[in-house]
């Protein structure tokens, strides 16, 4: 194990991710447990462990990690769940579910990246995980329904959430990150029986919009 990263894998845990109002030990188990610095891209490598979305592509970045122990929380995967993850980006969050304990099924619009992701879980001998290429906001996706959805980018309106949240199993959990910049919240949709379902604001935040889906036209004075 690399020291250097070892030591800031531990501060980002304990100065970063715990202080933001992430207090559950199993979200922080699994980013501690995950080598966040085998995700990100070679250039970046000495900001893995930065509060900082990390480029992984011109349009891709990964989420920082104050937003992603905030997502593992609010989740709250427990062992044998079903996950959907939509948009796998590096895998790095993908991989922090199945350490949860989660049966995960990631899909990614960017064929290039699902094959990088898969490749390097492959590398990292974390079995169990399916990265398909696809839309995960195409519609319903084969193999639910689901213990828990999880969106990895921002979406400016809730339209597509009655199609995602139809997708949960009673008590699933759905993270998604919704609105426009900067005025962004990420909110938790768990459903509660076949037609009720309550929806939280957890943090506000402003992260990239998620590959695929359209940004709304903005007026110009």
């Amino acid at each position: 194990m690399n020291d250097q990263f070892a030591q800031a894998r531990f501060n980002m845990i304990q100065q970063q991710v715990r202080p933001w109002d992430v207090l559950d030990d199993r979200a922080l188990d699994a980013m501690a447990a995950i080598a966040r610095e085998h995700f990100v891209p070679e250039a970046y490598r000495g900001l893995a462990y930065a509060d900082f979305a990390v480029p992984i592509t011109d349009q891709v970045q990964m989420l920082p990690p104050t937003v992603v122990g905030r997502l593992l929380q609010a989740v709250n995967v427990q062992s044998g769940e079903r996950v959907l993850e939509i948009g796998t980006g590096s895998g790095y969050i993908t991989a922090c579910l199945h350490h949860l304990g989660g049966r995960v099924l990631s899909l990614e619009i960017d064929s290039n990246l699902a094959a990088a992701a898969r490749a390097r879980l492959a590398a990292l001998k974390i079995k169990g995980v399916e990265i398909r290429d696809g839309d995960g906001l195409a519609g319903a996706v084969a193999g639910g329904p689901f213990d828990a959805i999880v969106v990895n980018g921002s979406m400016p309106t809730a339209a597509l959430m009655p199609m995602l949240r139809e997708q949960l199993a009673i008590g699933g959990r759905l993270f998604a990150v919704i609105g426009d910049a900067p005025a962004m919240a990420a909110t938790l949709i768990t459903r509660h029986d076949s037609y009720s379902f309550h929806t939280k604001r957890l943090f506000e935040t402003c992260i990239p919009v998620l590959s695929g889906v359209m940004e709304p036209e903005r007026f110009v004075f």
